[in-house]
């Protein structure tokens, strides 16, 4: 008897530990939001499940094929047929669509194939979404193999990708698009910008990204174009370990023996400076006096040690470059606990790139009114060479009990970039400037670093959802030891080099700079929902409140190394031999001289609290709204300092208090086909770095970025330029869109859309020697425009081509800005004879067309996807020209040509090999000076040149 309890037991066990798992979601068809104590079991059983307030439900069964049937009151009972479950495996169903039984039929049943990908889901939030959104799933990440979100996102209706990492919607720049993560506000590697660095979030770890495009009460107000909310999983579905590999290769970067680069620290590949770039004064001591000794002020040997505590590279060497690769590893999966479902994601990131750039230009005109062409004030051409490193990581945690759910989030990224270049420097006679013929070497380094936590708590108690959310982010950015160095080149009467000179004239001294910048941000909100009828139509009604308070220190030390001779063979690394440090046998005295001053020196902060209400409602049949208003009181605070000495200390520098009223409109014209209308109003406002006094000097360039409260005053005519009162930007948008959407994800959508600014804020030139750049407000604005998005299967034309796939994205926008007083009289000044200058022009920063389209296959039997894609962005306002005779610089379109091919295979497709191909046409970078009648000039130059990647990827 025993032996038979024994066997029985064992027999027992073995069944349970062999079942299989069916795991799903149930989603209401009619709006797409998840439903709740669905009854979901596998037919003719009582094995089965109820499903939670996210719709998701887990059925334990034995290996075999059944089908599953999902029922509700008053909803159509949909059965899923066919589903297959294997042992200890997880067969996910990403969607089940419940219709409303309108028909009030005993029974309906609705045979459904099971749905693979979430491509559909993410259609379904797309149709049944009040405001205008787009988006990108995790469907199309698998499909599309697309590494990273920066990459990912450039795929979407009007989205663009500056420079591979940062995302602008509607062809509108940084100051107008803003980038979430999990809804809330997160400063990036840049804290400058408004968007966060998009590249640096794998997107194995990725839900989805949604675009909204309209504003709503319970989103933040300050974007215009779009707001790009990245949403990382919280409790994955099924277990997914992942590990990849990659490597990229351009002809002209890689393995180049004449790549520049210089000698940093043992941990420049981990993103940071090992301490061999700290600033010293003596051995080991950290610089933190005001000033530094200087000859003739004090003791020998105090000067002594501190000239030994500054590194004696100032030239630039050349080595042999390798190639880009990148690694990656995640993981994450579910498990059942005493008090719920744990679910935990972790990722893990490095990445290592490599450019070189041999015929880099930069170049600076201004504009003669007795001239026709453009007159050149200084040409800068040469080589660069950059090495970039990338570390980072996420570790994410999910707990969901029977009517809570519980998130926390820890991201932490590291980035270094090294930056070496040399130059020849020419500054043109009979211009503003004096005639110069020079060459210069440029040392650089900088280190940045985000620390973001994310914790948050939702509740479901009947009809009310309530929620809280909290992210503090640290962040930092220091560049030690910047190096820049300039010789003058003396030429003889036949304009041959007879000798090089250094501290006198444009040369310059050799420059020494250390910058630092730390932020502290804390975000929070609470919202809560609740669902009731309104005429027995379903309503939802929001209100919610959140703070945002950040603070930033930001400091720049200088130095500059005296020099007293003039008899130099053009190496650079001579000018700190020991002969010629101070004090030298031969009388050269070279010693570093501190510069003193507070202007780059500030301190400020920002307070934003906002509440918000809106109300979701069906006032008619198949008629959508939602209306809502939210209050924002924003202050911006400054301490600091500028060349007049002015001093603010603590100073309120914006105080204001807005509503920002917002409407959405859906007509349901037929199941499948929306036409939608919105009014929103928004606003755009200063950074820290923009709403200061700082003279922030870019030594590659050889540009200066004016903080916006410094004001401008033309030398000549004495007259304000700029007055230094900044605003804030008032934007009123509307917006229509017709919408069909078809099975396969297919897609045919046509927008309109209208936007009126008031008091724009744009980057202006002020034609100088000096080079300088400032934002300022320049006057109202308007933009129109209209946006083409399509998806089609070839399946139409033969049968044969329905895993062939056209699709594409346009945005097409003309902008108009009527100028102020100031910038409409100097352009008339700096007229030609027979120009006629109009009051309006371009919006900066407004691209007047954007296009995306790409043919791809993606077959479903075969595990292989392949596609050429084609995105290009029109000219671009990218500097406005300033009132002392500065022309306007465009950006001029890149036609990025692109091919894809992923091919998975192995058993269940475990394996995945990815061929990449960018920049097929091998598209130049630049950038044009453009002025009336006279031929367009370079501003600025590269060749990024053909890249080609080869990347693997494996699923344990």
């Amino acid at each position: 008897m025993r032996h038979v309890l024994f066997i029985f037991l064992i027999v027992t066990f073995n069944a349970f530990s062999q079942q299989g798992t069916i795991r799903g979601t149930v989603i209401e068809d009619t709006n797409g939001e998840p439903l709740f104590g669905v009854t979901v079991q596998i037919k003719g059983t009582t094995n089965g499940a109820i499903t939670d307030f996210d719709g998701k439900f887990e059925i334990k069964a034995a290996p075999g094929t059944y089908d599953l049937q999902a029922s509700f009151v008053s909803f159509q009972t949909v059965v899923v047929s066919g589903l297959a479950v294997e042992p200890e495996e997880v067969t996910l169903i990403d969607q089940i669509r419940l219709k409303e039984d309108v028909e009030l039929l005993d029974e309906v049943v609705v045979t459904a194939e099971v749905i693979k990908t979430t491509e559909a889901a993410l259609m379904t939030v797309k149709r049944k979404s009040a405001s205008l959104v787009d988006g990108i799933s995790a469907a199309s990440f698998r499909k599309i193999g697309d590494s990273d979100a920066a990459s990912a996102a450039k795929r979407i209706t009007g989205v663009s990708v500056e420079g591979g990492k940062y995302v602008y919607v509607r062809g509108l720049g940084d100051r107008y698009t803003k980038t979430q993560l999990n809804g809330m506000d997160v400063p990036g590697l840049d804290p400058d910008r408004n968007s966060i660095q998009m590249d640096i979030f794998p997107t194995n770890v990725l839900n989805n990204i949604i675009v909204s495009k309209t504003f709503t009460a319970d989103l933040p107000a300050d974007f215009t174009g779009g707001l790009v909310n990245i949403e990382t999983k919280d409790i994955p579905d099924i277990k997914t370990t992942t590990a990849q590999v990659g490597f990229g290769y351009n002809p002209s970067m890689h393995f180049n023996a004449d790549y520049l680069t210089y000698e940093g620290g043992k941990t420049d590949w981990l993103g940071f400076d090992d301490g061999t770039r700290e600033l010293h004064v003596g051995d080991n001591e950290l610089f933190s006096a005001v000033d530094v000794a200087t000859a003739g002020q004090a003791e020998q040997s105090q000067i002594e040690a501190q000239q030994a505590g500054f590194n004696k590279q100032l030239g630039a060497m050349r080595e042999r470059s390798f190639m880009d690769f990148n690694l990656g590893f995640s993981t994450g999966n579910q498990k059942e606990i005493g008090i719920g479902t744990l679910g935990y994601n972790f990722a893990l990131t490095y990445r290592n790139s490599t450019e070189y750039y041999d015929d880099a230009l930069f170049a600076q005109y201004f504009i003669r009114t007795d001239q026709q062409e453009l007159v050149q004030i200084s040409n800068q051409e040469g080589e660069y060479g950059v090495n970039n490193t990338l570390l980072g990581g996420l570790v994410g945690l999910g707990l969901k009990r029977d009517k809570s759910k519980y998130r926390i989030n820890l991201l932490k990224i590291q980035n270094g970039e090294s930056k070496t270049g040399s130059f020849d420097f020419e500054i043109f006679p009979n211009t503003i400037a004096s005639d110069f013929v020079g060459v210069q070497n440029n040392l650089e380094f900088s280190q940045k670093s985000l620390t973001n936590l994310f914790v948050s708590g939702e509740y479901f108690l009947d009809s009310w959802t309530l929620g809280w959310r909290i992210s503090p982010t640290k962040s930092s950015i220091y560049d030690p030891d910047i190096r820049f160095t300039k010789y003058e080149v003396l030429l003889d009467a036949d304009d041959n080099p007879r000798g090089f000179d250094i501290g006198t004239g444009n040369s310059g001294v050799p420059v020494r700079i250390w910058r630092d910048l730390n932020e502290t941000n804390l975000s929070s909100r609470v919202d809560a929902a609740k669902e009731y009828d309104i005429n027995g139509r379903d309503a939802k009604l929001k209100v919610g409140a959140g703070v945002t308070l950040k603070n930033r220190d930001f400091i720049i030390r200088e130095f500059n190394l005296n020099v007293e001779q003039d008899d130099f063979i053009g190496n650079y690394d001579e000018l700190l031999y020991e002969e010629n440090l101070y004090p030298s046998e031969n009388g050269n005295i070279y010693y570093p001289q501190y510069l003193g001053g507070n202007v780059n020196q500030f301190d400020a902060s920002v307070s934003n609290y906002s509440f918000y209400a809106s109300n979701e409602f069906f006032p008619f049949d198949r008629f959508k709204a939602i209306v809502g208003v939210r209050a924002e009181a924003y202050q911006q605070k400054y301490t600091g300092e500028n060349q007049q000495n002015i001093v603010l200390d603590n100073e309120t520098v914006i105080d204001e208090f807005n509503l920002f009223p917002s409407t959405n409109f859906t007509y349901q014209i037929s199941e499948n086909q929306n036409l939608r209308f919105a009014y929103n109003r928004t606003i755009a406002r200063y950074s820290f770095k923009e709403a200061s006094f700082i003279e922030y000097f870019d030594p590659l360039t050889g540009r200066t970025f004016l903080g916006a409260l410094s004001p401008i005053e033309d030398p000549e005519t004495r007259e304000t330029i700029w007055d230094g009162n900044i605003k804030s930007t008032l934007i009123d948008n509307f917006d229509v869109r017709w919408e069909r959407f078809g099975d396969r994800a297919q897609i045919l959508s046509i927008s309109g859309f209208y936007k009126k600014f008031s008091d724009p804020i744009e980057i202006v030139q002020i034609a100088s020697a000096n080079n300088n750049f400032q934002p300022q407000n320049v006057g109202d604005a308007t933009v129109y425009g209209a946006e083409l998005e399509f998806r089609q299967s070839l399946g139409h034309i033969d049968p044969s081509l329905s895993d062939f796939f056209i699709n594409g994205n346009g945005t097409w926008t003309v902008s108009q800005i009527t100028m102020t007083d100031i910038e409409y009289e100097a352009r008339q000044r700096n007229a030609k004879s027979n120009e006629n200058v109009d009051r309006e022009r371009e919006l900066q920063g407004q691209a007047p067309y954007i296009i995306n389209t790409g043919l791809s296959y993606a077959g479903q039997k075969n595990g292989l996807e392949i596609g050429l894609y084609y995105n290009v962005q029109g000219p671009t306002l990218t500097y406005t020209g300033g009132p002392r005779g500065a022309p306007d610089v465009y950006s001029i379109p890149f036609s990025s040509v692109n091919f894809s091919a992923i091919k998975n295979f192995g058993e269940n497709d475990k394996m995945r090999l990815t061929f990449r191909v960018n920049n097929i046409l091998n598209d130049k970078r630049e950038w044009e000076y453009q002025a009336f009648d006279s031929k367009d000039q370079i501003f600025e130059a590269r060749s990024p040149g053909t890249r080609v990647s080869l990347g693997f990827r494996y699923s344990f």
